[in-house]
């Protein structure tokens, strides 16, 4: 079990991070080393738990995972990944303003997905790993952990200054997506820690490259707020 508070510690880590005063959108600010340490964390973290070794931390997170609940199955990961997406433009819909108006937010949605789904697939692609399940060779990174961190991301980004609280709820449900991967045999901790990382800096990488090019009159008035 210690490999997944591991994974509930760097994505707290994570939430924590991404509060840093100043730091908020649309309103430009530098992109400062700091700014990398969440996902560089999550992604160092996977990498040093790879191995195929019986002591490496992925083999014996797995092993464990065998031991304690080898039955266990569910498919609430498949819809739990997009929640954060959901709760973003439901809040919207009810009159719950985020902080970039629907055009520029789309597009940066779009980028940022985009992003993480292109470098999940080259991964999964080059590194040809075998599930701990046995059931195909597109273990690493996880895509479903990539998902949800890149729309926890989304969502944190455009309410953490409305409700403080949003970075640490929105965490926690990407952190169950990758935690329930391991639990239902289909990933390896490593698989869901790199993958937390890419869906995390991806879509900050959206954000940060964003131009606001669309809808700027709506922008400045939603930044009166």
């Amino acid at each position: 079990m210690r490999a997944f508070i591991i994974l509930i510690v760097l994505s707290s880590w994570a939430s924590a991070s991404s509060v840093m005063p100043g730091d908020t959108l649309p309103a430009r600010k530098p992109v400062t080393l700091r700014s990398f340490y969440p996902p560089a964390s999550l992604i160092i973290g996977g990498l040093l738990s790879t191995g195929h070794s019986e002591e490496a931390i992925r083999n014996e997170v797995a092993e464990e995972r065998n031991h304690l609940i080898p039955r266990f199955r569910t498919k609430v990961d498949d819809y739990l990944q997009f929640s954060p997406l959901v709760v973003a433009y439901g809040l919207d819909a009810f009159g719950v303003h985020s902080k970039t108006d629907l055009i520029n937010r789309t597009v940066i949605l779009i980028k940022g997905e985009a992003m993480a789904l292109t470098t999940v697939t080259l991964l999964k692609s080059a590194t040809h790993t075998l599930r701990p399940d046995g059931s195909s060779y597109n273990s690493f990174p996880s895509g479903h952990t990539t998902q949800a961190f890149a729309a926890a991301t989304f969502l944190n980004e455009e309410y953490k200054d409305r409700f403080p609280w949003m970075p640490y709820a929105s965490y926690t449900v990407a952190s169950s997506v990758g935690i329930l991967r391991v639990a239902n045999n289909r990933h390896y901790i490593n698989d869901v820690l790199v993958g937390a990382g890419i869906g995390y800096l991806s879509m900050k990488v959206a954000y940060w490259t964003h131009q606001y090019k669309w809808g700027k009159a709506s922008r400045k008035h939603k930044l009166a707020y």
